[in-house]
Order: C-alpha cells, then structure tokens, then sequence
C-alpha cells in the first residue's frame, strides 16, 4: 500500500503520510480499541474514492468486490428524506449484520456532503471503544468517509498559502483542520452536521487532499498513458494539461477539477 500511494497518488504527500499511519497502526494492533475511522475531505478529483479503493484493494484479496466490504452512497442508498427513520433503521441493521459475518469488513460512505443530517448517528455504537453492541465484537472494522465537503476552504488556504509564497508541500495538517472541521460539520446540509460521531471525536484521522498544479495533472496523463497501454507522448501529455480548467482565473495554477477528467480527454489526442 504504501509503494502503491508512492508510485501512483499524485500531489498528495499528507495523504499518504495520514493514511498510511492510520492503517499501520491499526493493523499491528492484534485486539483494537475501537475501528479505524478515516474521513476524507477535498474537491473533486483529488484522490479521495481512488485512495479508498487503493486501501481496500490491499487490505481485501477481492479488494472492492469482496463480500466484506460494503459502499454506501446516499443518491442510491438513501434518496427520500421522509423515508429517514425506515433508513436509519436500514443501517443500523445492516451494519450489524455484516460485522456479525466478519467482524474483519470495511465500510465506505460517498458523498457525506449529501447524507441527509442525522442519518450516520445511527452508527455511532460501531465506531466507539465498547468491547460488544448488539451482541457483536465489531472493534476491527475500518469505516472511510468520502465529502467533497471541505474542499473549498482547502483550495481558499492552499491558495492563500500560495500567495503568502508557501510552498503547496510545505502545508501541514494543523494548517487545514480547523477549516475543514468548520466548513463539514458545522453546515447544516452536511451529514456531519450536530453529529455524535464528531462531538465524541469517534474519526481518527480527518484527511485532506489538496487542489493539485499543473505539472500534477501532467503526472496524472503520464500514469493514465502507462495504464492504458499508450506510448507516453509528451504532445498528448500538454495537450490534455492544457484543456483542463484552473483556478483562479489570472493565474491559474490549480486545477478545477483535479485530474477526475484525464482519462475521458486522452482519446481525443490520440
């Protein structure tokens, strides 16, 4: 895991760096004290779902299509906000369910900025340090929450960082919680809001992922090249870096959608 965010996470050192410690830890102890909790925040494009797919491709021989890992998404899962309590109790019941077959799962929920308020409380009792709930020992589960909530306070600070001359690797985690506690579970259409899980300080490591630069995006094309079986054209490398949008408008120096688009815009240089 740690080779692969090495090789092929682009621009994102304090990703791997808070990843990477809350997995190890994790796994080196034999009895936990309660599961592992990561919440990822950023714009769209980052990393934040290929990251979580990369740890749980290393943690699971059938990686994300492994009976023990199971994704949430609130547009699929959990459309109709008069239908709360029934979901609720949804949930609840199947995340009870699936740590009673394997206590050892991994549970993914995309898109927190659009889980309605209230909802995710429901799981609390799973992500605290109590030995047993609901007859189950659950204490070595991994829960991942994915917002794009966030990501505008960190591109806002990763930009005024960038004109109080800071270099983007130079930004350290204490520089952006604060902001990303703010903006994600003070706002009242996030799924954090007034939540349990942030007031009993059940997340282990809230993880930002910054806007990435160009010369990111051209590292985005080059593994995308590579990955497709492509000859690394450096015409086509430009090209692509070239069409994507960036921020802000004089400068330009992030990219507006990270490198999310990089793959569908590659056909068109080849």
């Amino acid at each position: 895991l740690e080779c692969d965010l090495a090789v092929n996470l682009v621009g994102q050192p304090l990703v791997r760096q808070q990843v990477m410690k809350g997995v190890r830890e994790f796994l080196e102890q034999e009895d936990p004290v309660k599961p592992l909790v990561l919440s990822f925040h950023g714009s769209t494009g980052t990393g934040k779902t290929y990251v979580s797919s990369m740890v749980i491709r290393h943690l699971f021989r059938d990686g994300l299509r492994s009976p023990y890992v199971h994704q949430f998404s609130p547009l699929a899962h959990f459309p109709h906000h008069e239908q709360l309590q029934q979901y609720k109790e949804n949930l609840k019941h199947w995340i009870q369910g699936n740590l009673t077959t394997c206590g050892r799962s991994a549970f993914l929920f995309d898109e927190m900025d659009k889980m309605h308020p209230g909802l995710i409380d429901v799981i609390m009792p799973f992500l605290g340090p109590s030995w047993v709930v609901y007859g189950t020992n659950y204490r070595k589960a991994i829960f991942i929450f994915i917002s794009n909530a966030g990501g505008e306070q960190i591109k806002k600070m990763t930009l005024d960082l960038w004109h109080a001359h800071k270099d983007r690797e130079e930004i350290s985690l204490q520089d952006m919680e604060s902001a990303i506690s703010k903006a994600v579970f003070e706002n009242p259409q996030s799924g954090f809001w007034k939540s349990g899980i942030i007031n009993e300080h059940l997340i282990d490591f809230i993880v930002p992922f910054l806007p990435l630069k160009r010369h990111h995006v051209k590292q985005c094309v080059t593994n995308e090249l590579l990955q497709q079986g492509l000859e690394v054209r450096q015409d086509v490398v430009q090209g692509v870096a070239d069409s994507i949008p960036y921020f802000p408008e004089e400068e330009k120096i992030f990219s507006s959608t990270g490198c999310k688009t990089v793959s569908s815009r590659i056909s068109f240089y080849f």
